[in-house]
């Protein structure tokens, strides 16, 4: 006599147990969702989309894009899986000559070199939307610009559609002036530019150092990945790393003086507090420092952690110092850039993990978002 079948599973057990699949493998999801149609019906359910984004916290990491220095040209346009599913290109690809500058909030914003109907691309990979956006009104010979979500009281765990704003920046080769403009979906225009210049003390000695060396020493915006805190976006500048920030709500510019550092590359992140990251490598040890705002209100930069990298992520040629190249808001994690490969290591755990070849990583961008069934390509 055959033994009866296993009682099935409650659907609220099933629920919970899907809960809790990683993130950062969305095949998971797609394969649970082939088991059966009550599994199927459970991912499918958007309440179960929203209890999943807010059980796991941060989006996970999904994927890559990396940008060079001008003088080493354009990366080839393809967009890095860092999970299990292929590499594909982004839709600037073509032959287009392109340069992406930001991953954020759901949306990858991609700089159109050489287009006459567009100046940058605002692009959803999770589902294939984009938009155009127009050239600013600024004159410029180096610039950066960084994208986020504009939905009002939005967790930015699921950010696909809605509206969003462009944040550019750049120092007019022309009066030398640090502006700001900003680029609205729902209006479709740039703002009227606002300027850092004689008005702001930090600039000015900044600018009194650089006059005293040479042109090249001039404070142009690094183009890197910003760090988005609240209202406030910060960029860094070419020569000292000194840190402009924008606050989107007063429409202000102001600057500050990063930490004591002797590094050529650095990287700015979001820390878990929500206070501003600073990370740079000297010799073989990563530095981390947090600007810390006391209860009066008075900031100063606090070193939180120094990793020995040689005991960490591996090196080829010990004559070849490891570069910042970038990092993962929500996930504590930085990209180190090594002659062995570019990695990951995660700051509370120390765990690392190779993500690429070696190649001449100058700024890599990571894509991070939840990538449900709901949400396919």
């Amino acid at each position: 006599m055959a033994p009866p079948p296993p009682p099935e599973l409650m659907e609220d057990l099933v629920g919970e147990i899907l809960l809790r699949l990683p993130p950062d493998e969305p095949e998971r999801l797609f394969r649970a969702a082939l088991v059966c149609k009550p599994w199927l019906r459970i991912l499918a359910d958007p309440e179960f989309g929203r209890r999943y984004r807010s059980f796991h916290g941060a989006p996970p990491l999904l994927g890559l894009l990396h940008r060079l220095t001008a003088l080493q040209g354009d990366p080839a346009p393809r967009f890095a899986s860092t999970t299990s599913l292929p590499d594909f290109p982004h839709p600037s690809s073509g032959g287009r000559r392109t340069r992406p500058l930001d991953c954020r909030h759901g949306r990858v914003l991609i700089h159109m070199l050489r287009e006459k109907s567009m100046s940058y691309l605002v692009w959803d990979p999770a589902t294939g939307d984009r938009h155009a956006v127009p050239k600013p009104g600024v004159d410029w010979l180096i610039h950066n610009a960084g994208v986020f979500c504009a939905t009002v009281g939005c967790d930015h765990l699921d950010c696909h559609g809605g509206p969003f704003r462009v944040v550019f920046m750049a120092t007019d080769d022309h009066d030398l002036l640090i502006k700001v403009s900003v680029f609205s979906s729902e209006t479709g225009v740039w703002s009227t530019p606002v300027s850092l210049g004689s008005d702001c003390e930090c600039y000015v000695q900044h600018m009194k150092d650089a006059i005293q060396r040479d042109r090249y020493h001039l404070p142009y915006v690094q183009p890197t990945r910003a760090a988005v805190i609240g209202d406030n976006i910060n960029f860094t500048l070419r020569r000292g790393h000194a840190i402009v920030k924008y606050h989107v709500g007063n429409n202000c510019l102001s600057m500050i003086n990063p930490p004591p550092h002797n590094a050529y590359g650095i990287a700015l992140m979001v820390m878990d507090d929500s206070s501003l990251g600073f990370v740079f490598i000297e010799g073989f040890s990563l530095h981390l420092w947090s600007r810390k705002i006391s209860s009066e209100g008075s900031a100063e930069w606090v070193q939180c952690q120094v990793i020995d990298l040689k005991t960490v992520i591996p090196v080829i040629d010990p004559g070849q110092v490891p570069s910042v190249v970038g990092s993962a808001e929500g996930v504590g994690a930085i990209f180190i850039s090594t002659d062995a490969g570019l990695f990951t290591i995660e700051l509370k755990s120390g765990r690392w993990r190779k993500l690429d070849e070696p190649g001449v990583y100058f700024n890599v961008l990571p894509y991070m978002s939840f990538y449900t069934p709901d949400h396919g390509t």
